[in-house]
């Protein structure tokens, strides 16, 4: 457990940062914001559906506040940066979107029927943040940014299927969930050996890889553990889906710091 809260503390320093506002100035900085914008989308999701089914409700209930403290910054910071028209009217879309998401999520406690609008507006809100990742991965037209773009994918297909599989567990799911996370399953062992072929990869970036890996090995068990009324499946997937994120932070990280 204390192992855990370790994780949850050193994850929420790492995205924070120190400083209460940065102003972006890199292009690789701004596509790793961009894109863990699109992994807080389904964490902040998942972290809802956990609390609703009393699942490490403790943790969850921090990684909830956290994230939403995260996005709320993250989000300031790339409208300030956004380097067009056609970005900045994307990040404002995603903060009309954002605002309407945060209401539901803040304003009372879990529910089924609000999760279920939960479930909908995360996939709004998910559906603008990857669409301003990918205008800024093309804006700087770098290969560092396209790996930072990739592995900052992973980070939201790793909470997209805890997400779908905690919203299966409290009988909020809709009738796209089962494939959706099929396929975020399918895309995120794709784009795994697509990153450990990558070119570009430092012996650092490879020793990272190989972490993910083996979280994922863990990760992939739990997702497959059907959901029981002791919760013991859930939970498994509500640790094991942080670890693994915290891991693919590390490797985004890595790739940030290529030369352009």
């Amino acid at each position: 457990m204390k192992f855990l809260f370790g994780i949850i503390v050193a994850f929420a320093l790492a995205i924070s940062g120190t400083d209460a506002l940065a102003q972006i100035s890199d292009p690789n900085v701004a596509v790793n914001k961009a894109g863990r914008q699109r992994m807080l989308s389904q964490r902040i999701a998942k972290a809802y559906f956990q609390i609703g089914q009393q699942v490490d409700i403790d943790r969850s209930k921090k990684i909830l506040d956290s994230s939403v403290a995260v996005f709320d910054r993250q989000l300031v910071e790339l409208k300030n940066y956004a380097p067009t028209p056609e970005i900045k009217a994307t990040y404002q879309k995603l903060e009309t979107s954002w605002l309407a998401y945060k209401d539901l999520l803040l304003g009372t406690a879990p529910s089924p029927e609000n999760g279920r609008k939960v479930l909908e507006l995360s996939e709004e809100v998910l559906a603008l943040a990857h669409q301003g990742t990918v205008q800024l991965e093309k804006h700087s037209a770098s290969n560092a940014a396209r790996l930072v773009n990739i592995s900052g994918r992973q980070r939201m297909l790793s909470q997209r299927m805890a997400k779908f599989y905690q919203a299966r567990a409290w009988g909020v799911a809709d009738d796209k969930s089962t494939a959706q996370f099929d396929k975020a399953r399918k895309e995120f062992t794709d784009a795994l050996q697509e990153l450990l072929a990558a070119p570009a990869n430092t012996p650092q970036v490879k020793d990272s890889l190989e972490l993910v890996k083996q979280q994922w090995f863990f990760f992939e068990n739990a997702l497959g553990q059907k959901s029981g009324a002791d919760k013991r499946p859930q939970l498994a997937v509500a640790t094991t889906s942080e670890r693994i994120l915290e891991e693919m932070e590390g490797v985004v990280g890595l790739y940030e710091k290529m030369p352009k």
